[in-house]
């Protein structure tokens, strides 16, 4: 008896619906791109109980005509490619033709179209079967109503979260699609209740002010790259707006939004060392290119996509987001740290309260208020707070002297060119707690970190010196003794020469086992088996030695422990010393570890709080 059978339709609809809706947003998603391939340029979405009783999703796009609305359904039927070739060049969001058959299979769905040519279609289809069709407006456009999500796969109903959850993952999206399309009008209601609405006016800030608030927007930089196969442009936060996730960095390839962890990674490497450890940047790209420099058909979501020119997209993103960095005076501004911070709640793609979205104010604006906020300027959207200082008695201090700079140390601060181009001039005038260096000039009052301000100074001095190290070794009294798995030892032997050549002898000694009795002579003192350890577990899992990364990694650590602690009381020539070496940094902003090494209060805040300025 043969044990092979053809599925029914019916069956396999649910199962591709099984990898294509997994929950509501997964319909929106569907829905919206397939309004946004008709050309729309208005988009309504509507909502009940998050989707999960009702889904409607309004274009004003070109609509379909009677016969293709109801091939439309019809499993892998598609207007979007016609051959292979096009596969390879793929233009449109939608394109694998499963999305409309397999949210049919799984619930109650209407469809009213039109071409505004002739009268439209309504068509009603029950678990994917048509049920009613029948003549409709001459509107044009369509709109698809998507009822009792899930009824006929209760198992699927099972796994789905709350209403709080899946309207989070809904508004997550729509914020997305918004910024992926400044040029459509986007509305969102829940419940009868408008949440989100962008005014489609192609103004990218406008709509990262919906979505961020007012104060993160003032804080976007424009970015703008174009190389011979890449167009690049979007907005990336100052160092000083981060987040403790990466889900605020969206990333956007020829209108689609995607995730990548190589283009993420090329941002994070732009911003070096100006970020904290474990925060991550607010960051809007979009990147346009030829789409046969892509992969779009390698996830049934569509969210992960193949670049053929990885390695040359990296370097791109990389050195446009370093280029943009290194041309700013990024001083954190008291005043918009402490209101950015303040409005951190707000800044959650879900909003609820009570099951409800929360109506944050900056969404409650008509269009001709959108039309009269200039917000491509982000320095108009400034707006001052007050803060209150307190003020506490400490012991008087003794001091002590400074690490002084050695000969080479002078010698690579005096070769800078960049010397008070980024760092405006700075005249101490006191030290708080033995920490904080009290500085002030035109622009009112700077706090600095001197540890934080040192280690930066130390680390671009052994970033310099390390950066073409000589070729010597240091040899052991005490062989290094490391013991791997079999794979690692194979793979040390297979990579040998490649150690040699930068200065690391493995010697083979016994099985799986391996002597060190050298080692380059750049190694800081004490640190030599930890990273020795470090560049082969990097062989290991890399197959090669990023030597640069690893050498910046020991200029930070010699930069940590050789630098001034807190509690360290400075003579007023140290402090005016100390500063002078900052204003030689190239990046005098934060420390290595991404702390910021300077912050700002204005005379005008200063004089707020004091109540001088009402």
């Amino acid at each position: 008896m043969n044990k092979i059978v053809q599925l029914p339709d019916e069956l396999s609809n649910k199962i591709a619906a099984g990898e294509v809706v997994e929950r509501p947003s997964s319909v929106v998603k569907e829905l919206i791109e397939n309004s946004i391939d008709a050309g729309s340029s208005w988009i309504k979405i509507e909502l009940d109980e998050a989707g999960l009783r009702l889904i409607r999703v309004t274009d004003d796009g070109e609509g379909m005509t009677e016969e293709d609305t109801e091939k439309a359904f019809y499993r892998h039927a598609t207007s979007k490619i016609k051959n292979e070739q096009q596969l390879f060049r793929v233009k449109t969001l939608g394109f694998r033709g499963e999305a409309l058959a397999s949210i049919a299979s799984v619930s109650h769905l209407t469809i009213r179209t039109s071409t505004g040519e002739q009268s439209g279609t309504e068509m009603k289809i029950h678990g994917g079967e048509i049920i009613e069709k029948q003549k409709h407006t001459k509107r044009r456009g369509t709109e698809i109503t998507v009822e009792n999500l899930f009824y006929n796969t209760p198992a699927r109903l099972k796994y789905l979260k709350t209403v709080h959850t899946e309207i989070g993952h809904i508004m997550d999206l729509v914020n997305r699609m918004a910024l992926a399309h400044d040029e459509i009008r986007f509305e969102c209601h829940h419940n009868g209740k408008r949440i989100f609405f962008s005014p489609g006016n192609k103004k990218l800030l406008q709509v990262i002010q919906q979505i961020y608030g007012k104060n993160v927007a003032q804080q976007m930089l424009s970015l703008e790259e174009e190389s011979l196969d890449y167009t690049i442009r979007g907005y990336v936060a100052k160092p000083e707006v981060t987040r403790s996730n990466r889900s605020y960095m969206t990333l956007i390839v020829n209108g689609r939004y995607i995730k990548n962890y190589t283009i993420n990674k090329a941002i994070l490497e732009g911003y070096h060392t100006l970020l904290p450890i474990g925060r991550f940047p607010v960051v809007v790209l979009k990147i346009d290119m030829d789409p046969y420099l892509i992969d779009v058909n390698v996830h049934p979501a569509k969210t992960e996509v193949r670049f053929s020119k990885e390695k040359e997209l990296f370097d791109v993103v990389k050195q446009a987001v370093y280029n943009l960095m290194h041309a700013q005076r990024l001083i954190p501004d008291v005043s918009k740290k402490e209101k950015e911070k303040s409005e951190q709640t707000a800044l959650d793609f879900s909003y609820v309260k009570r099951n409800e979205p929360v109506l944050d104010q900056r969404n409650n604006y008509t269009p001709s208020e959108t039309n009269n906020s200039d917000v491509n300027n982000a320095s108009q959207l400034f707006e001052q707070s007050s803060n209150e200082v307190p003020v506490q008695q400490v012991e008087e201090p003794s001091f002590t002297d400074v690490e002084m700079p050695t000969t080479e140390e002078r010698q690579i601060h005096e070769t800078k060119e960049q010397v008070s181009t980024r760092l405006p001039r700075l005249y101490p005038i006191g030290q708080l707690r033995g920490t904080y260096i009290l500085a002030q000039n035109e622009k009112g009052l700077y706090m600095v970190d001197q540890h934080a301000a040192q280690e930066r100074i130390k680390y671009e001095f052994y970033k310099e010196k390390l950066g073409n190290p000589e070729q010597e070794t240091q040899q052991l009294a005490v062989p290094l003794h490391f013991e791997f798995t079999n794979q690692e030892a194979i793979t040390i032997e297979q990579h040998q020469e490649q150690l040699q050549a930068i200065g690391l002898f493995l010697e083979p000694f016994g099985n799986q086992s391996f002597l060190v009795r050298s080692y380059p002579s750049w190694f800081p003192a004490g640190e030599e088996e930890g990273i020795l350890r470090d560049m082969v577990d990097e062989l290991i899992n890399e197959k090669t030695i990023d030597l640069v990364k690893i050498r910046e990694e020991a200029a930070i650590l010699m930069s940590c422990k050789r630098s001034i602690k807190a509690n360290h009381y400075l003579s007023h020539q140290e402090m005016e010393y100390l500063l002078e070496e900052l204003g030689g940094c190239n990046d005098p902003f934060t420390c290595p570890h991404g702390r910021p090494v300077i912050v700002h209060f204005s005379d005008y805040e200063i004089q707020r709080m004091f109540k001088r300025i009402m």
